[in-house]
């Protein structure tokens, strides 16, 4: 009866999270359901496990949620979003309008945009981008997803993506896990997404299909659809209703002052973890008072939160004059924050009470003995969990919460990087997440006017083919070679 409770409360999980249903609500109910088949106690499973694991991640990773949702908004009113893809337009021209959409997308989210703001910002651009150069709109959608949801979420080193910083707590590693991996990894990505976006452009031209596209370019009305917003709530670090919040620049800074604060994330991070973290004392992290924890457990965050507060004062400082209405716009940021990492939370602690049922044993048994070896396995498990719950972050932490341990344990035994199971558990965890039924790719094809029908399959080849490759690159490699 274990199993089949899983099953059912997964499934009504899904399927009321794509008709709309708020996850605050559907993530308890479901656990419930759960915790009452297996003949559980179901309070206890609400109040002392579900509770306090989503309260737990609350706790972790509040500050990169906030800190991210801020940068993301005040990059977006300041208008450095738009300088930035402005510049890569003009400078790659309509000849390559694909690759232009596709680096600024890539550009903005490695620097710690939100990916939905980075949305709101290139779809008005890719549609003019697109039909000067009669590309057909339908490809629009992959173009962005390309460059905003793949290799910049989960392989590039240093990536502040919310999907990097999880597993750093489990694990002990930083942001710059396997950096040589990471960089093939995000190769490969861009690499097959280019060459399949390429290949249906130039099949369009043949067929004689172009731009086609007659309906109203109003990205900022999705941000107002109430159902996009649930589904999109607990898929990425930004609540779409905060887009509209805020006075947005009337003019664009130039593009050294848009692009600085993104290099500030970077740096910042890169000097936090080489630098000035290896050298810090932090035994004072082992007394009761601080959590008992230790560097390692912590130290990848803290490197995140630096460098994104850094930025977000480096950006105030150059764009003050810009920033008409800063005291709203930066509420809106704040508020961004809240839903999304209830939501995930929320998921986290259903998949606490999934775990803590008896019948979950088997789950894990049959996870751990995947043949392949547990890169392997745990690239499966954080491919399963991040397809059933539509969230990268969601799937990867419940993943982790679960199996975390255990793989530590194997890790230790088989002498696997610690850092090499950070990166395949990242770029795992930043496949499948991308179903029909992902929140983000419900509001990506809703703000480029694009229906599931006519842009989803190009979605499929260049977020989700490509980062399956790129997957199976790394573990070969990792296996031969270890982490590098």
């Amino acid at each position: 009866m274990g199993i089949l409770g899983i099953l059912i409360a997964l499934g009504l999980l899904i399927l009321l999270a794509y008709r709309g249903w708020s996850i605050l609500l559907l993530a308890p109910i479901c656990a419930l359901v759960a915790a009452l088949i297996a003949r559980e106690p179901m309070l206890a499973s609400w109040t002392q496990t579900f509770m306090r694991n989503a309260a737990d991640f609350v706790a972790q990773f509040f500050p990169i949620f906030l800190l991210g949702a801020l940068f993301g908004k005040l990059m977006e009113a300041s208008g450095s979003v738009e300088a930035i893809a402005t510049y890569m337009t003009k400078k790659l021209g309509t000849r390559r309008a694909i690759l232009a959409i596709v680096l600024a997308g890539a550009f903005v989210t490695y620097g710690g945009v939100s990916l939905f703001v980075a949305f709101f910002v290139l779809a008005p651009m890719g549609h003019a981008l697109f039909k000067a150069a009669n590309i057909p709109h339908r490809l629009m959608p992959a173009a962005i997803a390309l460059g905003t949801s793949t290799f910049t979420m989960s392989a590039m080193p240093g990536t502040p993506a919310i999907q990097n910083a999880i597993p750093m707590p489990f694990f002990g590693t930083n942001p710059f896990a396997a950096p040589g991996l990471g960089l093939i990894a995000s190769a490969v990505m861009l690499g097959f997404g280019l060459w399949w976006l390429q290949l249906a452009e130039a099949r369009a031209r043949r067929a004689g299909e172009g731009y086609a596209y007659e309906g109203e370019i109003a990205p900022e009305s999705v941000a107002d659809n109430d159902i996009i917003r649930e589904r999109a709530a607990a898929s990425r670090e930004f609540d779409t209703h905060e887009i509209a919040r805020g006075a947005h620049s009337q003019t664009l800074p130039p593009i050294q002052i848009a692009a600085l604060p993104l290099v500030t994330v970077v740096a910042v991070n890169l000097v936090m973890s080489f630098l000035v973290l290896p050298r810090f004392d932090a035994s004072f992290l082992q007394q009761p008072q601080w959590g008992a924890t230790s560097l390692s457990a912590v130290g990848g965050v803290w490197s995140v939160i630096v460098a994104l507060s850094c930025a977000i004062l480096v950006l105030i400082a150059t764009n003050l004059s810009r920033l008409s209405s800063l005291r709203e716009t930066m509420g809106a940021g704040a508020t961004a924050a809240a839903l999304p990492i209830l939501s995930v939370a929320s998921l986290v602690g259903f998949g606490a009470v999934v775990a803590a049922l008896p019948a979950f044993a088997i789950v894990k048994d049959w996870v751990l003995g995947i043949e392949g070896g547990p890169l392997v396995s745990l690239a499966i498990a954080t491919n399963i969990l991040a397809a059933l719950t539509g969230s990268a972050s969601g799937g990867l932490t419940i993943a982790l919460d679960a199996l975390g341990p255990t793989y530590m344990q194997v890790a230790a035994q088989t002498g696997i990087d610690p850092a090499l199971m950070h990166r395949v558990a990242v770029i795992g965890a930043g496949t499948l997440d991308s179903l029909p039924h992902n929140g983000a790719v419900v509001t990506l094809l809703a703000v480029c006017g694009t229906t599931h029908k006519d842009g989803y399959l190009d979605i499929v080849m260049a977020a989700i083919v490509s980062a399956l490759v790129a997957l199976v690159a790394v573990i070969l490699l990792g296996s031969f070679f270890g982490s590098f």
